[in-house]
This record gives C-alpha cells, structure tokens and sequence, in this order.
C-alpha cells in the first residue's frame, strides 16, 4: 500500500514539474520587468463600444491594464470576475483598465458585458494594439508603467492577486 502511494504521488511530482515548466512564462516569474528592461509601447488608440476614442497617450502618469478577451473563451470567463474586481478596487488609485474583445461577432459582447458587470470601458482591437501578429492565446493581458512601457506580459488567466500586486509595484514606483 505504502508503495503504491509514493508511486502516484511521485507521478504527481513529475506532472507538476512539467505543467511548471512547460507553463506560459507569466504564470511562473513573479514581479515586473526590472524598469530599465522595459520596451516602450508603441502609441495606439481603441475605438471603445461606445464609439469613442481610447489613447494609449492620453493615460500617461498611470498603470494601464489592457486585456484581450473573447465571450467564447472559457478561461476568459473565469478571469473576468477578478478583472472587475481588479478594476473597482484602483479606478481612484492611478490604475486605468481597458478591455478589448476579440470576438468577430459582437452580439454576445453586450450581454458578456452585463453579466459579469464590468466596470471599465470595452474596445475594438485593432492591427497597433495586438501583443502579436502572429496570433496570441486568450486571454492575455498587458501591464503598462506610468511611463507607457510594457512592464508585463500575461499569457492565459492571470489572477487578481497577481495582478494587484504587480500594480502596486508600479504605483510604488
């Protein structure tokens, strides 16, 4: 019996060593990019849901949190809650939240947007604004110093505790 447990907790082992390591780069290096290691963002601007105007350029001075998103991605859905929580926690701390949806159809996008009661403004994406042209996974997230410059990149669900901590770094800053 003693066997047969070590056996599968050494399995265990195994597999959690390589989920580690074969894990998208965010979900295992804690903390920013170091600030003279950070790439500055090229300037872009969204078209928001409503029609108006969002500028990389106009949140300077700020932490800028911009993720991508989609209604039908499932890890989406369970980010997003944390998201708005993320949101209502530092919208009057110097902390500004965008989100862009990828969805090609827009009509579940309204809907997606009362569920989870978002809080923060909702944008169309376009070819500047992409972490890729080659494609990327969602839901990924960027996180942008007072500066503009990319301090991290999130690849798949990034937690909010995770997203909190590396925000007030930047506002510590």
């Amino acid at each position: 019996m003693t066997k047969k447990i070590f056996g599968w907790l050494g399995y265990a082992a195994i597999f959690a060593a390589v989920l580690f390591f074969m894990a998208p780069e965010s979900w295992w290096q804690f903390g920013v990019t170091p600030d003279a290691q950070r790439p500055a963002a090229a300037e872009f601007a969204l078209k928001k849901l409503d029609g108006t105007d969002w500028k990389m350029s106009e949140h300077r001075g700020r932490v800028v949190v911009v993720n991508y998103w989609a209604t039908w991605c499932p890890p989406c859905r369970i980010e997003t809650p944390g998201l708005v929580a993320f949101a209502k926690e530092f919208e009057n701390r110097g902390v500004d939240v965008i989100g862009v949806t990828m969805d090609e159809d827009l009509s579940p996008v309204a809907p997606f947007i009362d569920e989870y009661a978002i809080n923060y403004p909702v944008a169309y994406p376009n070819a500047a604004a992409l972490p890729s042209t080659d494609g990327f996974p969602l839901p990924t997230t960027m996180l942008y110093d007072k500066n503009g410059r990319l301090a991290k990149k999130y690849t798949g669900i990034v937690l909010a505790s995770t997203l909190r901590s590396d925000a007030e770094d930047l506002l510590a800053e």
